[in-house]
């Protein structure tokens, strides 16, 4: 056996055929996206993407796991589960960007990020707001750009310019207050200052910055305590002259449930897209990722992947990172055949599924051990009813349907959807646990 991966290949084979342990629909959905990471004498390391996935495994499947790699391996195994994004370190198998880990956030900077007829109006604006090019010296950038909003799909490198704002920033003016949060951080720690009555300290902090950075500030709509919370931020820091830069995967006229009056503001200064990079640019970023992890590739296994992953930076680095570190595991050098299996691998771990009605009700009812006939049942247990009123949130704020539609798919009168809607809410905001299985949800739906 050379490698880990061969290993797993046979683990998920035995799988497979245990059908009274695992569906074919739970082994495609939570199994076969597992990642082997490092075999460690009797202990094996496999990477999954989220703590709602890891808990599902954890609770249903580990056992299993563990008699299938027995079985291939001839001796006891124990399974441990890590979560990519805190556990991987340099010389894992890596699929994405790292995008929560500080030190990793630190490198992100202008001169790494790689330009091309996609995204240079971003990075010129950026670097204007950063202070950091003539543009800058020739107009009132704090006027002409305040705020700054960057906006495009995913992975395409909207979070590399705001770390690079806020790292050229620190640099130049270390005693400069610049904070960057997420628009789901931004969130919770609303509610945890309104839990906590600390909400003065929670307004000292975001109003007295003279950068704030909010990526993804599409995540408060909808939502209209953070929606308030926020317009006033925004009107303190904007009339204080602060620097204001924002982020979102859609233009701010597209962003449903989303205030006017913020909406508005966001048009105060410049809105700029990001457009998926061209062939010659993914070829740069390949070329760049490889030379920064120290992977010698041929131009012929840099066009490989340049051509098949079009649309997602953090693709076409996790292709990189990956073949790193199978190239470190197996001690063979990078070749076509490897490059073709990795991206096809990712291709499919990153293929989003359609955020469907059906797929809400589904994705629920498989975490609180439920069928989907339970949640549009008349049962009120305690249990169903929990995730029938989890399910009318997950319509609402994900699908973005109305009161109305939600009684429809449901078969309920459309009127007790708010009163269901809001209880639902409102347990969320005193009960933590209950808010980080609808937050992990909300992230398998948009994430898988």
């Amino acid at each position: 056996m050379e490698s880990l991966g061969e290993v797993f290949e046979l683990v998920l084979k035995y799988c497979e055929n245990d059908t009274d342990s695992i569906s074919s629909i739970a082994l495609d959905k939570w199994i076969r996206k597992l990642e082997p990471y490092k075999l460690e004498g009797s202990s094996v390391m496999l990477l999954t993407d989220s703590e709602f996935t890891k808990n599902i495994i954890s609770t249903h499947y580990s056992s299993l796991l563990s008699r299938g790699f027995e079985n291939v391996l001839g001796f006891p195994v124990k399974v441990e589960l890590l979560i990519r994004s805190k556990e991987q370190s340099g010389e894992a198998p890596a699929e994405t960007a790292p995008q929560n880990d500080p030190a990793q956030f630190d490198k992100l900077t202008f001169e790494n990020f790689v330009k091309g007829k996609s995204n240079e109006l971003a990075y010129a604006f950026s670097m204007a707001v950063a202070g950091n090019n003539e543009m800058s010296n020739s107009i009132n950038t704090n006027q002409t750009f305040n705020p700054l909003f960057i906006y495009g799909d995913s992975g395409l490198g909207k979070t590399h310019l705001m770390k690079a704002i806020e790292n050229e920033v620190k640099r130049k003016r270390p005693d400069i207050k610049i904070i960057y949060t997420t628009g789901e951080n931004f969130l919770n720690e609303l509610i945890e200052a309104i839990k906590s009555n600390s909400t003065n300290e929670f307004h000292s902090k975001y109003r007295g910055a003279d950068f704030l950075l909010i990526d993804d500030i599409q995540f408060i709509a909808g939502k209209e305590q953070v929606q308030q919370e926020f317009f006033h931020t925004f009107n303190d820091l904007y009339n204080a002259r602060k620097q204001i830069v924002l982020t979102a995967d859609i233009a701010p006229s597209k962003i449903n449930l989303l205030e006017n009056r913020i909406r508005s503001r966001f048009a105060l200064g410049v809105q700029v897209d990001i457009q998926p990079p061209d062939f010659e640019t993914r070829m740069a970023i390949v070329k760049r990722k490889a030379e920064l992890v120290g992977l010698q590739l041929s131009d012929t296994i840099a066009r490989l992947i340049a051509e098949k992953i079009k649309t997602n930076i953090r693709q076409l680095e996790g292709t990189v990172n990956k073949m790193k570190g199978l190239t470190e595991f197996t001690k063979e050098a990078p070749s076509i055949a490897m490059a073709q299996k990795i991206v096809k691998e990712i291709m499919i771990q990153n293929h989003p599924q359609e955020i469907t009605v059906d797929r809400i009700i589904t994705e629920t009812a498989n975490v609180f051990g439920i069928t989907p006939e339970d949640i549009r049942s008349t049962n009120r247990s305690k249990n169903i009813s929990l995730a029938r009123k989890v399910t009318i949130y997950l319509l609402k704020e994900v699908k973005g349907l109305t009161y109305l539609e939600i009684g429809n798919e449901l078969g309920k009168n459309h009127s007790t959807m708010t009163i269901h809607y809001q209880n639902i809410t409102e347990q969320m905001s005193r009960n933590s646990d209950l808010k980080q299985v609808v937050d992990d949800l909300i992230k398998n739906l948009k994430n898988n």
